[in-house]
C-alpha cells in the first residue's frame, strides 16, 4: 500500500503558502508605461515574482493610444475588471501620468463598498486614490510604489522600497506600524531602462518649521493631480485634526507657486492642522534660488501653521508607502512615521 501522508502534506503546505502570496492586479490609468518602458517593466515582474508576489495583469497590458493606455471607457474598464477579480486583493498602478481623473465617474465605487480592496500607487494615481477613499471608504488605500516605476528600480533603492511596503502590507487593521526614514535618497534621472551607473546617495535629513512632531489623520498625494479633482466629490473633506500630505516632481518654480496658491484659495490651509511636503524629485528653481518649502511659506503666510517637509512618500527614491486616512505621527528628529487605523 502507497503511504500518500507525505503528498498530502506537501499538497497542503503549498495551498498555505498560496493563501499568504500578496495578489496584485495591477493597471495603467494614464501613461502607457508596459509598452513604453518593457525592459523596466520585465524587471519589475521579475523582482516582484521572486517576492512571491502573484501578479494579475490588467487588460491593457503593453497597449498603447498614443499618449495613453486606452480610451476612458478601456482604462475605467481594466480597473473594474480587477475590482470584480475575487482573485485580487490589491490593486496597483503601474506608473502615474496626467489624466486618471479621466476614469473616475465610471469605476463600480459601489461594489467596492460592499466588497473592499487595498489601492496603491502615488502620483497621478492620487485621483483614484482619493477617490476611492471618499467613495468607498472601507478599501485600504496607500500613497505608496507603482509597478514598473518603482519595482523596476535597482537595487540598493528596490529593496528599501518593497522593505517599507511590505511592513505597511502586511500591518492589520488593529495594528500600529511604525517606518524609519531612509538614511540615504536620490532623485538623480539614471537607469530607467538599463543600468548606467549607481545613483547618487545623498544623506537623508527631514526637516521642520514650528514644532518636530505632528500627529493626526494623513490624507492627501501628489499636488498637480489634485488639480484635476479639487472642487468634485472625489476630493477629501478636511478637518482641523488632517495633516495634508502633498508631493510633486519635475515642476518649476512657476507652477510650484502656483499649485500652492490654488489650496490656498480653496481654503485648505484654513482647514487643517498642518501640512506634510514631501521631497520635490528634479525642483527646476527657474533662477530663482527658491526651494518648495520656501515658496510654500511665503504662499500660505500664516507661520502658525506646522510644516514637515522632506518627507519620503515621493518620486525619490526609496520610497515609504503611506496609508491615507491613517492615524499619524511624524517625527522630523528621529525620522520616524507612525501610522495605525488604516
Amino acid at each position: 500500500m502507497i503511504d500518500n501522508e507525505p503528498k498530502k502534506a506537501i499538497i497542503k503546505q503549498k495551498k498555505i503558502l498560496e493563501m499568504f502570496k500578496l495578489k496584485i492586479g495591477f493597471y495603467s490609468a494614464s501613461t502607457p508605461i508596459t509598452a513604453l518602458s518593457p525592459k523596466r517593466f520585465r524587471r519589475a515582474i521579475d523582482f516582484l515574482q521572486q517576492q512571491g508576489v502573484r501578479l494579475t495583469a490588467g487588460s491593457l497590458t503593453r497597449k498603447q493610444d498614443n499618449y495613453r493606455s486606452g480610451s476612458i471607457d478601456e482604462r475605467a474598464r481594466e480597473i473594474n475588471e480587477l475590482i470584480h477579480n475575487d482573485q485580487v486583493e490589491i490593486i496597483m498602478a503601474t506608473i502615474g501620468g496626467t489624466n486618471t481623473n479621466s476614469v473616475l465617474p465610471d469605476i463600480d465605487f459601489a461594489y467596492l463598498r460592499c466588497h473592499p480592496k487595498t489601492f496603491v500607487g502615488y502620483s497621478d494615481a492620487t485621483a483614484l486614490l482619493l477617490a476611492v477613499k471618499t467613495q468607498a471608504p472601507q478599501c485600504r488605500v496607500l500613497y505608496g510604489p507603482a509597478l514598473v516605476a518603482s519595482f523596476g528600480e535597482w537595487q540598493p533603492f528596490v529593496g528599501m522600497t518593497w522593505h517599507y511596503f511590505n511592513q505597511v502590507i502586511t500591518t492589520g487593521s488593529h495594528q500600529i506600524v511604525q517606518l524609519q526614514g531612509p538614511k540615504f535618497w536620490s532623485d538623480e534621472r539614471l537607469n530607467w531602462e538599463n543600468f548606467e551607473q549607481p545613483k547618487e546617495q545623498r544623506v537623508n535629513a527631514w526637516h521642520y518649521t514650528k514644532q518636530p512632531v505632528l500627529e493626526g489623520r494623513l490624507i492627501g498625494g501628489n499636488l498637480n493631480t489634485m488639480y484635476g479633482i479639487i472642487g468634485s466629490k472625489y476630493f477629501p473633506q478636511l478637518s482641523s485634526e488632517d495633516l495634508l500630505l502633498i508631493e510633486d516632481a519635475e515642476k518649476d518654480a512657476a507652477t510650484v507657486e502656483k499649485n500652492f496658491a490654488m489650496l490656498k484659495n480653496a481654503g485648505v490651509f484654513n482647514q487643517i492642522k498642518g501640512i506634510i511636503l514631501g521631497k520635490h524629485a528634479l525642483f527646476d528653481d527657474q533662477g530663482s534660488h527658491k526651494t518648495p518649502i520656501e515658496i510654500l511659506l511665503e504662499v500660505v503666510n500664516n507661520p502658525q501653521l506646522p510644516i514637515i517637509y522632506d518627507y519620503d512618500c515621493c518620486h525619490t527614491v526609496p520610497m515609504m508607502t503611506t496609508p491615507l486616512g491613517a492615524h499619524t505621527i511624524i517625527n522630523a528628529q528621529t525620522m520616524t512615521a507612525e501610522f495605525s487605523d488604516f
